[in-house]
């Protein structure tokens, strides 16, 4: 896409003039304006969509940045953006923990778990996509997207059997 070939552009315009790496920040600010420039200016298509922006910075610190068509950018530990994207965004925000964020097993967990909140049919509509410091991005095979879901929902299950034995001794 000509947009991403224009990031690219930019992140290799800041490293000759700064001499330094482009943060994350600076990277989904300036993604933030392209696209509040192309909603403000007349005679030009507004871009009319958020994106989430993830990555590591050069210092190994990762961010996950959320853009909107407005030129407004956040910065996330967890988000979800799209149709059901409040359901599963305020699910997040009741369970991330950094400990999960830690492992890797535990948070494919919580992510298979807080977009079971709004997919109805389990694993054959959820893709996972993991990224991990100087590898590139792994997207999940629908086997071990499945195999998640699975233990998941085991667990989710285990959680809400033992809510119940409790609410039973009281």
């Amino acid at each position: 896409s000509s947009g991403i070939n224009a990031e690219y552009g930019e992140c290799q315009s800041y490293r000759l003039t700064m001499e330094d790496p482009v943060s994350m920040a600076y990277i989904s600010r300036h993604i933030a304006s392209v696209k509040q420039h192309f909603t403000q200016r007349p005679g030009l298509r507004p871009f009319g969509l958020s994106a989430l922006i993830v990555g590591f910075d050069y210092d190994g610190s990762a961010h996950l940045y959320q853009t909107d068509p407005s030129g407004t950018f956040h910065e996330w530990k967890a988000n979800a953006i799209g149709r059901n994207g409040k359901t599963v965004r305020e699910f997040l925000e009741k369970h991330y923990t950094d400990e999960i964020a830690a492992s890797d097993e535990a948070c494919s967990k919580l992510t298979v778990r807080a977009l079971l909140e709004v997919v109805q049919s389990g694993g054959k509509n959820i893709e996972l996509a993991v990224m991990r410091r100087g590898k590139p991005l792994e997207i999940l095979d629908t086997k071990t997207v499945e195999k998640l879901v699975e233990v998941t929902e085991a667990e989710r299950d285990a959680e809400a059997e033992a809510k119940k034995k409790a609410a039973g001794k009281s």
